[in-house]
């Protein structure tokens, strides 16, 4: 007797969201189906890997330091090394020179850095502020205005500043990243506001905020579910956004990523264990429904996209 293998139908489907402009423009989401259940629907857009850039980095345990060599203090050199060399299907620009509580540089510097990334890689751009509400806003006013109609991915917009972070989104042909701290409903309410506000729900992704493995990892991939479930089975219009999970930062902070062989020499090889704490985080959330996976090292980055095309088929 033939084996039938049991289908569940969804009645929605995730919104298609175009991310850059042009040549460089990439689709995410899409999918009518739980990640990579192909025999019950379709994954037109496959989830895509951005490679994280600093604009100003700090310190870095030595697994990064030596993976990024030469390129650390030039985001537009790395930017395209990621791309060019590590494969990276997208650039996750972090302006962490933004930082009141730091180096604080000004919207217009971090503006002209967004623009020679952007200029300088065939790929989207994705943009984010230290999460400063009041710093945010002021960058990502600069940055939408003077990169007009490139179609940016801007974030991350809280519900706090929504309306200073989607006005120049929709007046300058952006895209935003809502970010909520790990909760279903306060995801839904911050798209209801950011689509009051006059957004096209065609340019939102969801940033549910990410838990890397052994610190919140369960707390992500569960609201990650439940926001895909939503929108596929109870056809909820907000919660039908593409996802983003930004891992690289969460990951690579963890002990178990960047503590030394000296201090745990039970725990094996830093550089590899730090990459697998990466990747383990990333494949988890990427079968809880992300679309967009933000990592750090490139050999993180090399097998991502390696599941992701096995799992596409």
């Amino acid at each position: 007797m033939a084996f039938t293998l049991p289908t569940e139908t969804a009645k929605g489907k995730v919104r298609e969201v175009e991310l850059g402009a042009g040549d460089k423009a990439k689709k995410v989401g899409g999918e009518n189906v739980l990640p990579f259940h192909l025999w019950e629907g379709e994954m037109p857009n496959k989830p895509i890997v951005a490679a994280e850039v600093l604009d100003e980095v700090g310190e870095l345990v030595p697994a990064l330091e030596k993976a990024l060599g030469e390129v650390k203090n030039d985001p537009v050199a790395w930017a395209k090394k990621a791309v060019e060399e590590w494969g990276a299907d997208a650039i996750f620009l972090l302006l962490a020179s933004t930082d009141p509580k730091a180096t604080d540089a000004p919207a217009d510097a971090a503006a002209e850095t967004v623009l020679k990334v952007e200029e300088a890689v065939n790929v989207p751009v994705i943009v984010y502020g230290t999460e400063d509400l009041e710093k945010d806003a002021e960058v990502a006013k600069v940055v939408a205005t003077k990169a007009e109609g490139k179609n940016l991915l801007i974030g991350p917009a809280k519900e706090e500043n929504f309306k200073k972070m989607g006005a120049p989104a929709i007046g300058y042909k952006q895209t935003v990243a809502g970010m909520t701290p790990i909760d279903v409903n306060l995801a839904k309410q911050l798209n209801i506001l950011l689509t009051n506000l006059g957004m096209e729900a065609e340019k939102l992704v969801i940033d549910p905020t990410t838990g890397a493995l052994g610190y919140g990892l369960e707390y992500t991939y569960s609201v990650m579910e439940r926001l895909k479930i939503a929108g596929l089975f109870q056809d909820d219009s907000m919660t039908q956004m593409p996802m983003l999970a930004n891992i690289g930062f969460q990951a690579w902070k963890t002990k178990e990523a960047k503590s030394s062989q000296e201090e745990y020499p039970e725990w094996g090889d830093p550089e590899k264990r730090g990459i697998m704490w990466e990747t383990v985080t990333a494949v988890a959330l990427l079968l809880a429904g992300a679309d967009i996976l933000v990592l750090r090292h490139p050999q993180s980055i090399r097998l991502v996209k390696q599941l992701i095309a096995d799992l596409s088929g």
